[in-house]
C-alpha cells in the first residue's frame, strides 16, 4: 500500500527549515510505517521561502540589468529556480528519514523507478507546473488513486480568505467546479491549492485529491488512516 503526499515548501522551509516540524511529521510517519510491513510512502516536496526568495532576487536583477524578465523563457528560468529549491528541500527530507529513504531524490517521476526502501523522496521536474503535478504522475505510477495536499491552508476556500472576509471553506468540490476555480494555466510561483496542471492530470486519471493543513500532524495521520481528517476532497 503507497500513499502519496505533496508536501507544500512553505511547510517545510517557511522561511528556514521548521526543524520541529520535520522532527515531529518524521517521528509520526516512522510510527505509521511500522505498524505494515506493506506501507510505503512518496513524498514530493515543494520549494517554499528558498524559491520565494531566489524568484525575486532573478526579477530584480533582470530588472535593474535590463534583461528580459518577461515572456516564456524568463517564466521558464524562474521555474529552474524554484525547481532547484524544491530539491534542496526534498534531499534534507531525504537524509532526514535515514534508511527508510533508499532511492536518490526522483527527478524525473516518468522515468523508471525500482522503490527500494519505505520512504521516496520526489522533487521538481522541469518547468511548466509545480511539483503537485509530480505527485500525480508518481501515485499514476505507483497505483495510489489519492494525492494528500499538504499545505499552509487547513480547506479549499470560495475565495482567498485573506482578501476576502466572506470566503466560505469547502469539504468537498467536483474536479469540474475546482477546475473553474484555479483555471488551466501554471505561473511560476502561483499561490492556489492545487496546480492547475495537476488539476488536470488527476481528474483525467479519476484521481481523490485531499486538501490539509500541512502543520497539523494529529490530522495528517488520521488521512494516512483512512479516518475522519480536517480537509478538502477533490474529486467525483
Amino acid at each position: 500500500m503507497t500513499k502519496v503526499l505533496s508536501v507544500g515548501g512553505s511547510i517545510v522551509v517557511p522561511e528556514k527549515p521548521d526543524t520541529q516540524f520535520l522532527s515531529a511529521f518524521i517521528t509520526m510517519v516512522k510510527e505509521w510505517l511500522s505498524e505494515e510491513e506493506s506501507r510505503k510512502l512518496i513524498l514530493v516536496v515543494g520549494g517554499g521561502a528558498p524559491a520565494r526568495v531566489y524568484q525575486n532576487a532573478y526579477a530584480e536583477v533582470a530588472k535593474n540589468t535590463g534583461s528580459d524578465a518577461e515572456g516564456q523563457g524568463a517564466s521558464d528560468a524562474a521555474d529552474w529556480i524554484g525547481i532547484m529549491a524544491t530539491r534542496l528541500n526534498a534531499q534534507l527530507v531525504k537524509a532526514a528519514f535515514g534508511n527508510l529513504c533508499q532511492n536518490d531524490v526522483v527527478y524525473d517521476p516518468t522515468a523508471p523507478i525500482e522503490f527500494k526502501g519505505r520512504v521516496l523522496l520526489a522533487a521538481g521536474w522541469h518547468p511548466g507546473f509545480s511539483t503537485d503535478n509530480d505527485a500525480v504522475l508518481l501515485a499514476e505510477k505507483h497505483g495510489a488513486k489519492t494525492v494528500v495536499n499538504l499545505s499552509n491552508i487547513e480547506k479549499v476556500y470560495t475565495d482567498d480568505p485573506r482578501k476576502n472576509p466572506d470566503a466560505k471553506p469547502i469539504d468537498s468540490i467536483s474536479w469540474a467546479d475546482f477546475r473553474k476555480m484555479v483555471g488551466d494555466e501554471w505561473v511560476p510561483g502561483k499561490n492556489c491549492p492545487f496546480d492547475p496542471i495537476a488539476s488536470k492530470k488527476a481528474d483525467e486519471c479519476k484521481m481523490t485529491v485531499i486538501c490539509a493543513g500541512g502543520k497539523n500532524i494529529e490530522n495528517i495521520r488520521k488521512i494516512l488512516d483512512d479516518a475522519d481528517f480536517v480537509g478538502t476532497k477533490i474529486g467525483d
